[in-house]
């Protein structure tokens, strides 16, 4: 663990090493960089967006969904969207007793502002940041909808690198495969968090999870996979929910966690 200051927050690096049986090893980085105070409570709600792009391709919807489910026990976004299309009644936000704080749906937050948050509009630093709350009317929607913190979500799971062959026959005696085949994914996420209340950037987290599966062909191919994605959402939402608490990164980050 290594933790560095810099001249505007307190940066946190953590590097762990994650093994399984069933699954060969990964290795997960998380980055943390904080630049304010946060202590959110559990009537106050955050909504995860993804950051928009232009061009290229952008956060995948399952990763947010994911994320969702970590940090309150389900996927509200999706939910939402789903009562919608079926023509039922919803409420926009998690209404969770015992949770550390809601969740307000994407899209839902992102129609009640529009246009400010399209691609072509959106703000991408903090100087657009403080020019997008000075617009007329967003704060009081924004407080109305009891949205404390903005979390942009950057990034993608992607094959990086792969080899090998399986073949696979049948015949007289039966079939079988033979051979070995393997893939690199990496999924690489950034975190961007903006303080609604106080109009400024909390800070950022990142999270790198890089892991090789691998298919071996003997009589039946045998797969064993390395859950890159839902490692990092693991490590990406733990480390979420920490920071908008407040807590100490250090006390809250699990360095090595063989499985």
């Amino acid at each position: 663990m290594q933790s560095v200051s810099g001249h505007r927050g307190l940066r946190l690096v953590v590097t762990a090493v994650l093994c399984s049986s069933a699954a060969g090893c990964m290795t997960a980085k998380i980055e943390e960089m904080r630049e304010a105070p946060t202590q959110i409570t559990a009537d106050e709600a955050i909504v995860l967006l993804a950051k928009p792009h232009l061009e290229g391709t952008g956060t995948e919807d399952k990763f947010l969904d994911c994320l969702e489910r970590e940090l309150v026990g389900e996927s509200v976004s999706a939910d939402v969207a789903d009562r919608q299309r079926a023509g039922k009644k919803f409420e926009p936000r998690s209404n969770l007793k015992n949770g550390p704080f809601q969740i307000y749906a994407d899209h839902n937050f992102v129609d009640a502002l529009y246009p400010w948050l399209e691609p072509s509009t959106a703000p991408a630093n903090a100087q657009g940041f403080s020019t997008f709350l000075a617009r007329p009317g967003v704060t009081e929607r924004v407080n109305s909808m009891g949205v404390r913190f903005i979390v942009w979500v950057d990034g993608v799971t992607q094959k990086t690198d792969g080899g090998g062959s399986i073949a696979c026959a049948a015949g007289p005696g039966g079939a079988g495969c033979l051979g070995l085949g393997w893939w690199e994914k990496t999924s690489d996420y950034e975190a961007t968090i903006w303080d609604l209340k106080q109009g400024v950037s909390a800070g950022s987290l990142t999270t790198d999870v890089k892991g090789t599966s691998v298919m071996i062909g003997a009589i039946a191919p045998i797969p064993l996979i390395a859950p890159v994605q839902s490692t990092a959402c693991d490590r990406l939402a733990g480390q979420l929910k920490a920071f908008l608490l407040g807590s100490s990164a250090e006390e809250n980050t699990v360095v090595s966690r063989p499985q």
